[in-house]
């Protein structure tokens, strides 16, 4: 017996320490690399008339947004050597780290910072960032975890003298009972993050939440019930901060030089690009005209500079990122590590479609960045640690398997 432990230990062992998936890596790379590109291109403009933030220095962002991907880059091999088995113990802390951080955005006690009226970032000493960058992961994390041993675990029996155990034993056939706990882990984030407000990155959480749900098989009516209660939300939220949105997005022509403004001017600079773009790094509409560039409406710029063909490639590396993604979910070595990869995949093709939505005018302005691209260094650090859970998850396919 002993002999077969430790057989069976380096088995483990050698399984851990595979080859990582490298499609879905080049890939990463690429979009990393083409990211840092692009964010030099949209915002040496913003950087040089700046003179209080980069100093008049037109490199002031690339040159942070390259350290972070060297960084990002550093933190995704880490990632990838660490056996993902270890994240399900770090998903209760990482949850609750989460909630921590969240909090600490509406304390007295100069953390929170409020930007454009929302009150969505923290600051720790020289470090800024959002929590629900955490909070993305956490859920995802905590859910797969707990999930992937939906199968296993046995109900705890009912005492048949109990008046309630009539009740309980029905609630526990439709399925309502186990989603209990995940309710209420996703209504009160979603709380805190509208407290902010952030409507996309609820959206987002929620999203990876639903799919980690979805995909260890919960009923499916509930998610019917899900949907209605994020309808409700959005109808909720028209009637607040949100309305002004709305009614721009239905018409930003009616107010051009207001709310309409960078709409319009996001429209008129993937217009100008055309099929073919009218080069890399000679924009206009970040002249001054486009509103911060460099975040949320980076992709912009990308379809002025890049035009049509740049842009369909672009968007055609995220498809195929997002494809591997879901394959390696598909061919992952256990129930955990397919859960992780559908959950970090699924807020990953979500935040760009919300993004590109916005930007195009598809969808109301939410204040969504994208993967990889938009300026912004601890999430960039974050999406690329995402990226190596993925890959440390593809480590572990059998060798048959991979290709």
């Amino acid at each position: 017996m002993a002999r077969k432990a430790k057989r069976d230990r380096t088995v483990e062992e050698q399984l851990a320490h595979g080859p990582v998936d490298m499609p879905f890596l080049m890939l990463v790379l690429m979009l990393t690399v083409i990211g840092v590109v692009m964010v030099f291109s949209a915002s040496y403009a913003t950087a040089l008339y700046d003179a209080k933030t980069a100093h008049n220095d037109p490199t002031y962002y690339f040159v942070k947004q390259a350290g972070f991907a060297v960084g990002g880059v550093l933190a995704l091999y880490i990632v990838t050597k660490i056996d993902y088995q270890s994240f399900r113990w770090m998903s209760v802390g990482v949850l609750a780290a989460s909630y921590v951080l969240l909090l600490l955005v509406f304390t007295p006690l100069g953390f929170g910072k409020a930007t454009v009226g929302a009150q969505r970032w923290l600051k720790l000493g020289p470090i800024n960032f959002q929590p629900s960058e955490i909070a993305k992961i956490g859920v995802i994390l905590y859910f797969s975890a707990r999930l992937c041993k939906r199968n296993t675990e046995k109900p705890k029996k009912l005492d048949p003298r109990s008046n309630l155990s009539g009740p309980i034993a029905f609630l526990r056939r439709i399925g309502f009972t186990e989603l209990i706990p995940y309710g209420m882990i996703l209504g009160s984030i979603a709380v805190l993050m509208l407290m902010e407000p952030h409507l996309s990155g609820t959206l987002l959480i929620l999203l990876g939440g639903a799919a980690v749900l979805f995909a260890a098989g919960i009923r499916l009516q509930w998610f019917g019930v899900g949907l209605g209660g994020v309808a409700v939300l959005l109808l909720l939220m028209m009637a607040g901060y949100q309305s002004d949105r709305i009614k721009i997005w239905l018409d930003p022509w009616a107010d051009p030089r207001g709310d309409g403004f960078q709409t319009i001017q996001s429209l008129l600079s993937i217009g100008s690009g055309g099929l073919l773009g009218v080069g890399l790094g000679k924009s206009r509409q970040k002249f001054d005209f486009l509103p911060e560039p460099e975040n949320d409406y980076i992709f912009a710029i990308v379809c002025e500079e890049l035009g049509l063909v740049g842009a369909c490639v672009i968007l055609f590396l995220f498809a195929l990122l997002i494809l591997r993604g879901f394959w390696i979910a598909i061919h992952a070595r256990d129930r955990f590590g397919a859960l992780l990869v559908v959950g970090i995949m699924t807020q990953m093709a979500g935040q760009v479609f919300l993004n590109i939505g916005v930007v195009t005018n598809l969808l109301p302005p939410t204040g969504i960045s994208l993967p990889f691209f938009s300026y912004g260094g601890t999430a960039l650090l974050i999406q690329l640690a995402e990226m190596g859970m993925v890959l440390s998850v593809s480590r572990q396919i059998p060798a048959a398997k991979s290709g």
